[in-house]
């Protein structure tokens, strides 16, 4: 039975075919894989099983090749989000899905213990960052994630820093205070810092966490402020990502920085041409409060530099909904200072499932757009026809400077955060693939898509990238 369903099936793009009276299905992935697509059809394994899932204990049997294991796991987590607030799953048990893996490709060697762990903390990453984008901002506001973040601090034996409400304007948060003062639950900016024995290197990855959008006092229209519980998407994706990069055995200094606010509409609410002085020193004429996420990065990333000392830092966030025009919904934006950089995302985007794409990187080109009279900048553009979301990267840059002599990495994931009406916990597969030369965990090495010697490509990765650039 099983050799005539597999031989009967034709995908294109996907098939199936069902075995023993519908209790079991086969399904055959897209045959085709262009050379922007991640090889291990990731995002078809999510459509598949949420297809055919029943609801109940089930067991998945998937057939690849290791490269694509990590990704495939991932693929599986996403199908089966956490977060509901019907009355019927209020009453359901709990119920199991047990994944099982039968390793296909020439040299492939066992799963090890080691290895199903890093998928376990896999799923629970990416299941964590969904649901906390997935929950509405009633119930995850900026003092709901930092219990988030305390819950994960505590299963990691770190202990957060936490800087909220008026203690940010004190210490000079402008951007991060000045979105979130008009909110019931007070803005906050809050760190999490691994620091392994023999670490010498200091990187930062820092995460938009805006949990509602309103547009604030430039306010958005009845049919774009819906979906904006999602704005949180890169803090609650470096959330997961810093939780199974450290389970991993991350080997260098790791801070994981949240950039918390509820952009709100109120009596003390940001005002266009209120002037800001943020983090940096840089002042910043306000001539689009709906523009408010480069602001609180800003103040993220400044500190990471100034406070921090970190040499490589990372932000993530859902920055502008041009990045779904330029670079669609299964692929997120980077925007970056260094080549390697660049390619790198790439390549773990592909090894990971969790795909990007690049931006125009040309500062010199692009951040005149910002230009202001009476201030350093202002913070939206003055042509929105013209890269806007190269734009708003370079406004997150400028707070570095141009002239930041380390490493800085920009991705924009506004549409790959969501796929319908669910979240994806897109970046957290991404985060600690591309970082995956600082990790202990034999999964991570093998797909880095750097090496700490000469930034080449390792192992199991060289195969993606070889695809790639075919």
């Amino acid at each position: 039975a099983w050799t005539l369903s597999v031989n009967s099936l034709q995908p294109s793009p996907t098939d199936y075919c069902s075995l023993y009276l519908n209790l079991a299905t086969v399904a055959a992935l897209p045959v085709k894989c262009s050379r922007h697509n991640t090889p291990s059809r990731t995002h078809s394994i999510t459509k598949i099983i949420k297809t055919h899932s029943t609801g109940a204990e089930e067991c998945i049997v998937l057939v690849c090749e290791k490269a694509d294991l990590f990704a495939s796991a991932c693929g599986v987590a996403r199908a089966y989000p956490t977060y509901s607030r019907k009355t019927a799953t209020a009453t359901s048990t709990d119920h199991t899905i047990t994944v099982e893996v039968l390793l296909i490709g020439k040299g492939d060697t066992p799963v090890t213990d080691e290895d199903i762990k890093v998928l376990n903390d896999a799923v629970y990453g990416v299941r964590l960052a969904a649901r906390i984008v997935d929950s509405p901002a009633n119930e995850m506001h900026t003092d709901a994630f930092i219990e988030e973040v305390q819950k994960v601090a505590q299963i990691l034996g770190l202990k957060p820093q936490i800087i909220r409400g008026e203690e940010l304007a004190v210490k000079g948060f402008g951007g991060i205070y000045g979105v979130g003062k008009a909110a019931v639950h007070p803005p906050a900016l809050v760190v999490l810092s691994h620091s392994p024995p023999g670490g010498t290197e200091n990187m930062a990855w820092v995460g938009k966490g805006i949990v509602y959008d309103t547009g604030g006092l430039s306010i958005k229209t009845k049919t774009s402020m819906p979906g904006m519980k999602r704005d949180c998407g890169g803090a609650a994706a470096i959330l997961g990502a810093f939780y199974v990069a450290v389970q991993a055995g991350f080997t260098q200094n790791l801070h994981a920085v949240f950039c918390l606010a509820e952009n709100a509409v109120g009596p003390t609410a940001t005002k266009p041409d209120d002037i800001h002085t943020l983090y940096s020193g840089r002042t910043v004429e306000i001539n689009n409060t709906d523009a408010e996420g480069r602001l609180v990065l800003s103040d993220g990333v400044a500190y990471a530099a100034k406070d921090l000392h970190c040499t490589t830092i990372l932000d993530m966030a859902t920055l502008t909904g041009a990045q779904g025009t330029a670079t669609g919904k299964y692929h997120g934006a980077v925007l970056t200072n260094v080549l390697e950089w660049e390619e790198a995302a790439v390549t773990a985007g592909q090894a990971s499932g969790d795909l990007v794409h690049p931006l125009p990187y040309s500062p010199e080109l692009h951040f005149a757009e910002f230009a202001s009279a009476v201030a350093d900048m202002k913070n939206s553009v003055a042509d929105r026809s013209n890269a806007t979301s190269s734009c708003a990267g370079l406004f997150i840059a400028a707070h570095l400077g141009f002239d930041f002599p380390g490493n800085w990495i920009h991705i924009d994931m506004a549409y790959p955060v969501h796929s319908g009406e669910r979240a994806t916990g897109y970046g957290v597969a991404l985060l600690p693939t591309l970082f995956g030369h600082y990790s202990q965990s034999r999964i991570f090495r093998n797909l880095a898509p750097m090496s700490t010697e000469n930034g080449e490509c390792e192992n199991d990765c060289k195969a993606t990238k070889k695809m790639r650039l075919s």
